[in-house]
């Protein structure tokens, strides 16, 4: 029962880190929006790349659609470390938020885990 509960608030802390996210690009101010084209992003794309994080967080959030969610907030922290890397900026927060995101799924799909790794669920 223990179990359940740290998988549903890491899956909550995921979801309110990629929702916030997706926020911060709907409500760009210009300094938001000054940082965004320093990485080669007009305004437009900002606003697309939220949607995409809120359609990724709300797969991930429901089960049946959950290993889906996963592989596309993996693709999106796989561009945002590549971003970071060609821009000389620390990869380390991406990393480690990449390394939650792949630890909830393989505990709440194990599944995932069996095909991945080979081992029985």
């Amino acid at each position: 029962m223990a179990n359940k509960w740290v998988t549903r608030i890491l899956t909550s802390v995921i979801a309110l880190l990629f929702v916030g996210s997706a926020i911060g690009k709907f409500m760009a101010d210009d300094e938001a929006l000054k940082m965004a084209e320093s990485f080669g992003l007009d305004a437009t794309t900002n606003y697309v790349i939220g949607v995409l994080e809120i359609l990724a967080v709300f797969l991930f959030i429901f089960p049946r659609t959950g290993i889906l969610g996963t592989l596309f907030l993996a693709a999106y922290m796989g561009g945002a470390i590549a971003t970071h890397l060609e821009h000389g900026d620390s990869i380390l927060i991406p990393c480690i938020i990449q390394a939650v995101i792949w630890s909830v799924a393989l505990y709440r799909f194990p599944e995932l885990g069996t095909r991945l790794f080979k081992r029985k669920p």
